[in-house]
């Protein structure tokens, strides 16, 4: 979903720049809050941040102008929530765009808008409701994880179909959506089934770090410390 360098239309570069960045510095603040109340959960916040890093440097072609791969939000956006989530993404579009020339510094405000903010907004959002209905937190960081992916996609094409609305907004946005899907849904599986691998393990080993960014109850941690006695 990285918009390439130079592929967007100034103006609307700069719009996703004015949207992104207050959402970002917010980000930050949430960082420091945490990690000085938590600071047990800087490796996390690491770990997460390479996950993103990983998974969404794995890219196939696809539109003109942009890629197919994972996203990787899920994972942070449900740990941290999504505000820090967009700072992870920050970071990892910035060094992909100067290391990897994957994405861009012109476009870098559109792709933070899609995978640091719509994708991991929904990815908490999902979470938060499937936790509330009753149903496990593997559950639930599956369809976090997979919806969050797909949200990031619809989210990149609008921004191409608002940008290149040829020959109508409308015809473009269906266009992108197809084209993007014969890659994305099968990705967005794929990624979920990972982000439950590496979350299972990191419930295994710390329930105590999840449950005190409430990602977990009580309940869930007595259930994972019996697990381990038996």
């Amino acid at each position: 979903m990285h918009i390439m360098e130079g592929f967007l239309p100034w103006e609307w570069c700069l719009l996703w720049y004015l949207i992104s960045i207050p959402v970002v510095a917010y980000g930050v603040i949430r960082i420091k809050r945490i990690t000085d109340e938590k600071p047990e959960t800087k490796p996390l916040l690491a770990v997460s941040g390479a996950f993103m890093f990983v998974l969404s440097s794995l890219k196939l072609p696809s539109v003109t102008g942009s890629c197919s791969h994972p996203t990787g939000n899920g994972l942070g956006a449900v740990l941290f929530g999504p505000a820090v989530a967009s700072v992870m993404a920050a970071i990892v579009l910035v060094f992909q765009a100067l290391l990897l020339a994957h994405g861009g510094l012109t476009t870098l405000g559109a792709n933070i808008f899609s995978m640091g903010i719509v994708g991991p907004v929904v990815a908490w959002l999902v979470f938060k409701g499937i936790k509330k209905i009753g149903w496990g937190p593997s559950i639930g960081i599956f369809f976090a994880a997979l919806l969050g992916n797909w949200l990031t996609y619809i989210t990149t094409a609008l921004q191409l179909s608002l940008a290149f609305p040829i020959p109508t907004f409308g015809e473009a946005i269906v266009k992108f959506m197809v084209i993007f899907a014969y890659t994305q849904v099968p990705l967005a599986i794929a990624e979920g089934l990972v982000t439950v691998v590496i979350f299972d393990y990191i419930k295994k080993r710390r329930p105590d770090i999840l449950k005190k960014l409430k990602v977990i109850g009580p309940e869930e941690e007595e259930r994972i410390e019996e697990a381990g006695v038996a």
